[in-house]
């Protein structure tokens, strides 16, 4: 029905419109700050458009496509975890929020990297934080769904059968 170019050029559609929204809507015009997760997961998101872009370009065999698909479900995956890590901080009780802690910036010029990702995944007070809302989900749930449209979208280009060749 759909090539794998199509396809691809769908997921860096998806993934240009997220960046988009995150950027000119919730961050320029409603003035919200990213947080730490919010941060990692725009990197993902950045990943996925790029392997998106390259597959799209290259337009490779399908070997080559597994490969693309492959490397992007990995990131994919990932994606859904910070999502559904971030989801649960912004689930805790009061009490039980961990504290804000320093920014980003500070903690990639002063700590190694596996330090700050630790940090970062341990979540801080700012993360708990819902800001804005959309049909009564958070950001960081409404981005949980954009993975999964991903997701799904990835899988159909890894369940995409090849057709034989003429001669051959």
């Amino acid at each position: 029905m759909f090539s794998y170019r199509q396809l691809n050029f769908l997921g860096l559609v998806l993934c240009v419109g997220a960046m988009a929204f995150a950027l000119l809507f919730l961050q320029n015009h409603l003035g919200l700050e990213p947080c730490p997760l919010c941060i990692v997961t725009r990197i993902i998101v950045i990943s996925l458009a790029v392997v998106f872009l390259l597959a799209f370009l290259h337009n490779p065999n399908s070997g080559g496509q597994k490969f693309y698909a492959g490397l992007n479900l990995i990131i994919a995956i990932t994606g859904l975890g910070v999502q559904l890590r971030h989801v649960w901080l912004q689930n805790l009780p009061a009490d039980e929020v961990p504290a804000c802690g320093p920014g980003l910036e500070y903690l990639m010029d002063t700590l190694p990297l596996v330090s700050v990702l630790k940090h970062v995944f341990s979540g801080s007070g700012e993360c708990a934080e819902i800001d804005w809302t959309f049909m009564g989900l958070s950001i960081p749930a409404q981005t949980a769904l954009l993975f999964v449209v991903l997701l799904a979208l990835i899988l159909t280009i890894l369940k995409k059968k090849t057709k034989r060749p003429l001669f051959g």
